[in-house]
């Protein structure tokens, strides 16, 4: 929920929710900071007791699997809204590729994968994600504007690789992802002549089973 839709709920339910903001912005500020630090960082860095931390989030794999769900579902906004564009393929996918590397969904990914157990909704979400991106990728590549050999599981290390990149100051880190990003974008611009790349891509199995090995 936005800060935005927060004032418009009676008392009790808009300071609730202007906890739960806080407490999910916390959470991804030191779980991506440090993965094994203790859920009472979280509380401390949100500035609300442990108390009301475990009321709304019953343990840490609980709050880190909606880290994850958040994540998840502004990428699948961010690739939907790039599908429904009907404008030049290769600016819809580019600007896909910033908006994806600025909402930096992909540091959740990078830092929480295999911490937690995945629940059914975001295998289903995962799926949901990855077809979608095939989606884009398809229309790119038929459009003359995407390497052929280019997969959904390429962009999920694409984009990690992106979000590995961290210098401390959040203004620069994100100038440097997108300094690198325009680099990447030249790379997998069909028309570099770039020689075919080397190896399989990634499969989609490999890339889920860092969440959970027995999938």
């Amino acid at each position: 929920m936005s800060q935005e839709q927060t004032p418009s709920l009676p008392g009790r339910r808009r300071e609730a929710a202007r906890n739960d903001e806080r407490i999910l912005q916390a959470a991804r500020e030191v779980f991506i900071a440090d993965a094994d630090a203790p859920i009472a960082a979280v509380a401390e860095r949100a500035g609300v007791g442990i108390g009301a931390l475990y009321r709304r989030y019953g343990s840490k794999e609980e709050l880190l699997r909606q880290l994850s769900r958040d994540g998840l579902t502004l990428y699948i906004e961010l690739v939907e809204a790039a599908l429904a564009d009907t404008g030049d393929p290769a600016a819809a996918f580019a600007r896909f590729m910033r908006e994806a590397v600025i909402a930096d969904t992909h540091s959740l990914t990078l830092h929480l994968a295999g911490r937690y157990t995945p629940s059914e909704d975001l295998w289903r979400d995962g799926d949901r994600a990855a077809q979608l991106t095939a989606e884009l990728l398809a229309r790119t590549q038929a459009a003359g504007a995407l390497r052929p050999d280019i997969t959904v599981g390429d962009m999920t290390m694409i984009f990690e690789q992106l979000a590995g990149i961290s210098v401390g100051d959040a203004e620069r880190t994100q100038q440097l992802r997108l300094r690198y990003l325009a680099l990447f974008l030249l790379a997998l611009d069909p028309a570099s002549g770039a020689e075919p790349l080397p190896g399989p891509p990634p499969a989609w199995t490999e890339v889920s089973a860092r969440f959970d090995p027995r999938r």
